[in-house]
């Protein structure tokens, strides 16, 4: 982040009258991590979120303060811009990282015409079904809790819009993207279709939200940005003993465990750090 983009003082910000802040939401964290900090970090009463990112997603999370929490429905339903990236050859249950693969195909045959072929049946108004390790509801209750009991459960299509579905990169198995939709568009569905179309199976391994209506990542604020919005503590509990801190699971809450043992094996990259109370 450039001076320009520094974050101002303090008083640039009345969170208890209201404000939508865009934040950078880190990697492995819940979308509802990020609200819990950022109202513990500043002191907020009221705020929410305007459109869930999945754990394994980053990227922009628009959070709605005071009297501005009355956008969150309009903030919603404008369009999103993603980027990210599709391993096709295997799939995983959840169609993403968070399960492990369960098949794989040669796609050695694949050309880059092939790929490009495909796309052109994902524009426009589609039919789309959300994953089961999603917060869709399945007779009350999410898909996500189903899916990690080892259930199943019939998840019903739906119509989204896709305005953008375009190839930035192509490094087989490897292929990068971009994409615009409508609200209510799963991109892990999109990678699951993708590669079915293909013949060959894909999976998410990567996905960055950078775009929603007008608001964009690049104005965002990441963790620290906001750590160092934190208002002085109010007079009279600067003697306060700290509170003991308390241990949390966050990889069974947010069903994270298969990617964090994958991430911190010997050999593989440490997961990003969790979110702090």
């Amino acid at each position: 982040m450039s001076d320009a983009q520094q974050p101002a003082a303090t008083p640039r910000f009345n969170f208890e009258e209201g404000e939508v802040l865009l934040l950078n939401k880190p990697l492995t964290w819940t979308s509802f991590d990020a609200v819990r900090k950022v109202k513990n970090t500043l002191r907020i009463k009221k705020i929410g979120h305007a459109g869930t990112l999945d754990p394994l997603a980053t990227g922009l999370l628009i959070l709605c303060t005071g009297k501005k929490t009355k956008q969150i429905d309009q903030i919603q339903a404008q369009e999103k811009e993603y980027t990210g990236t599709f391993r096709l050859g295997q799939t995983t249950p959840s169609f993403d990282l968070e399960t492990p693969v369960d098949s794989e195909l040669p796609y050695q045959h694949l050309s880059e015409a092939d790929l490009l072929a495909a796309l052109p049946q994902f524009m426009g108004l589609i039919e789309q079904t959300p994953p089961l390790f999603s917060a869709v509801k399945v007779n009350g209750e999410r898909a996500y809790e189903v899916a990690r009991r080892g259930d199943a459960a019939e998840i019903k299509s739906k119509q989204v819009t896709i305005t953008t579905f375009e190839l930035t990169r192509v490094a087989l198995p490897e292929v990068d993207f971009r994409v615009v939709c409508s609200k209510g568009t799963y991109i892990r569905s999109l990678a699951r279709d993708f590669g079915a179309a293909l013949g060959v199976g894909a999976h998410l391994t990567k996905l960055v939200r950078t775009r929603i209506g007008e608001y964009k990542l690049t104005d965002s604020l990441t963790i620290d940005d906001i750590q160092a919005l934190r208002p002085p503590r109010p007079e009279g509990e600067t003697d306060r003993p700290p509170r003991p801190r308390r241990e949390r699971q966050p990889e069974r809450r947010a069903g994270l465990e298969y990617y964090h043992a994958s991430t911190t094996a010997p050999g593989a990259e440490g997961a990003a750090p969790e979110p702090a109370s």
